[in-house]
């Protein structure tokens, strides 16, 4: 077990992490959470991907402190997928503990290095689920993007031939330091001008599907104050082989589509039921994946009616 003291997100860490991904949800919002029709939280509360970078980055110590960074070069892990779910949520203030739980290695069907985690906010908990080192992507390992055509020369928040709505963000170094500051880690880790470092840490781009959820949200003409949706869950896969070859300025087009079992279920309705969205980064010329994941939502009247 390798369980960290505790720290805490403040309203500013939480500004950061917004305006360095460009998440506009209301939640967040030191003023506007007010805004949102019966908000049960009493105030703004923290990312869940500034959550999910704070525990990217403990991992990663635990990996360097157990010597299984050159574990997972030899195995060829080049997958880093994440599985979280997320159990309450985590305000300004509150002390914030995660615990790793000591590693597996399993060689059978295929290698994998994984770790199970747990967060807890003021002694409860928060949320659970996974880190796990891979060979081959754990979610969504066959989608079928064969139609996407070139994205460059699509036009941004707009739906392709094949229904997925494309957001087009852009990698700065800036932002992913913000991000980085953010999420309680050190960015000289990642950037530095001087040595010409520039690694974007894996939870940066992922993080910028908020903004694509909400502008895609925003085409529907959904209301963010009557009928507010809240993240239930994070499937995440990143390839870190990908993700090492960006640099600053390059263009992550992020597609976006309900899943198979969801596509009746869309945003744009006050009846709206528990969403699964299938997401995708995609990235240089020949559309490589730089991530792929699997995005639950719920409607907050659902979570208001399991806390009565």
């Amino acid at each position: 077990m390798n369980q960290t003291s505790p720290e805490f997100f403040s309203q500013l860490h939480i500004d950061i992490a917004r305006n360095s991904t460009d998440d506009f949800n209301l939640f967040h919002d030191s003023r506007k959470w007010q805004n949102i029709n019966g908000n049960p939280f009493n105030g703004p509360i923290t990312l869940g991907f500034q959550l999910e970078s704070l525990i990217e980055g403990k991992i990663a110590d635990y990996r360097r402190q157990h010597d299984e960074e050159k574990l997972i070069a030899e195995q060829g892990l080049n997958f880093s997928n994440y599985q979280f779910t997320f159990a309450n949520v985590i305000k300004p203030g509150q002390a914030i503990e995660v615990d790793i739980k000591e590693s597996q290695l399993k060689h059978e069907p295929s290698a994998s290095l994984s770790n199970r985690i747990i967060v807890k906010a003021d002694g409860k908990l928060a949320l659970t689920g996974y880190k796990k080192e891979t060979a081959e992507p754990l979610f969504l390992g066959q989608p079928d993007l064969s139609r996407v055509g070139e994205l460059k020369i699509q036009p941004d928040r707009c739906f392709l031939n094949n229904g997925f709505f494309l957001k087009r963000k852009f990698m700065m170094t800036s932002n992913a330091k913000n991000f980085l500051c953010a999420s309680l880690r050190d960015q000289t880790r990642y950037f530095d001008e001087l040595q010409d470092k520039v690694i974007f840490p894996e939870m940066f781009p992922c993080a910028l599907l908020s903004s694509a959820l909400l502008e895609k949200a925003l085409k529907w003409l959904h209301d963010f104050e009557r009928n507010p949706m809240v993240y239930t869950s994070h499937k995440i896969c990143i390839d870190r082989q990908c993700l090492s070859q960006l640099r600053s300025n390059d263009a992550v087009h992020i597609l976006i589509k309900p899943a198979a079992d969801c596509a009746a279920h869309d945003f744009g309705d006050l009846n709206a039921t528990p969403l699964d969205y299938e997401c995708y980064g995609l990235v240089n010329n020949n559309n490589a994946l730089v991530f792929r994941a699997l995005i639950s939502l719920v409607p907050l009247e659902l979570i208001r009616k399991a806390m009565a």
